[in-house]
């Protein structure tokens, strides 16, 4: 597992490093996609933070820049791991639509890269998992609003069915919702086994190779763009 950062940096310094990844990439990348998404993510926790609605604040602000860690350690330096190759691998694909893009890190970074945090979280707060679950739940709520979004703004609209048919197949196979019970549940495991570290890490090697052949499976080349179409080649 990837060891702990020493501070924790604020959820300001996040959403700063998630602008200036963006803004270095072009336009069409696919991390870039999903960096997009997920700054919009984070300065939307950050708002309700600030706004109070999380009852234990310094948990959810933990739990989340130690959640974004995962991610800007990976795009900033790597390495990369299995989770997250496939996104960096087809970042440039031509025939893998901007939605593809986000769900496929939505899924790294959901489905593995959150049972972590919650494990760093408990580490850096000496706290059980069971103490960040209310805010756990408030992350997962943002989430699936904003996957929902995502889902409306990067979806061909109908008069694309020869594109959108596929893409709905495909995306229909997999489950934010799902995504997130399974990375709670591998949270509490990750922590249960804290006195165990071969075994520990082993697991988490093996969840990080299957999170990784969903996103693969979700970045599947679906043919190429109708140059003539809102949505370009």
């Amino acid at each position: 597992m990837v060891r702990l950062q020493e501070s924790v940096v604020g959820v300001d310094g996040v959403v700063a490093r998630m602008r200036a990844l963006g803004a270095a990439w072009p336009e069409g990348d696919g991390v870039g996609v999903f960096n997009g998404v997920y700054l919009a993510v984070t300065e939307e926790l950050d708002r309700r933070i600030d706004a109070g609605e999380f009852p234990d604040r310094r948990g959810a602000s933990t739990l989340d820049v130690r959640f974004a860690e995962r991610y800007l350690t990976v795009a900033e330096r790597g390495p990369v791991p299995a989770c997250w190759r496939p996104l960096f691998q087809f970042r440039r694909h031509p025939d893998v639509r901007p939605l593809q893009f986000a769900l496929a890190g939505i899924n790294a970074h959901v489905g593995h890269d959150l049972a972590l945090a919650v494990v760093d979280a408990c580490r850096v707060l000496g706290c059980e998992p069971e103490d960040l679950e209310t805010g756990f739940e408030h992350v997962g709520e943002v989430l699936v609003a904003l996957e929902e979004r995502i889902r409306e703004e990067l979806m061909p609209g109908p008069d694309l069915l020869q594109v959108a048919d596929p893409l709905t197949h495909l995306l229909g196979s997999w489950s934010l919702e799902r995504a997130r019970e399974a990375g709670w549940s591998a949270a509490r495991a990750l922590w249960a086994l804290r006195g165990l570290p071969e075994l520990a890490e082993e697991f988490a090697a093996r969840l990080d190779a299957v999170v990784g052949l969903a996103s693969r499976m979700l970045l599947t080349p679906l043919g190429r763009w109708d140059p003539c179409s809102p949505y370009g080649p």
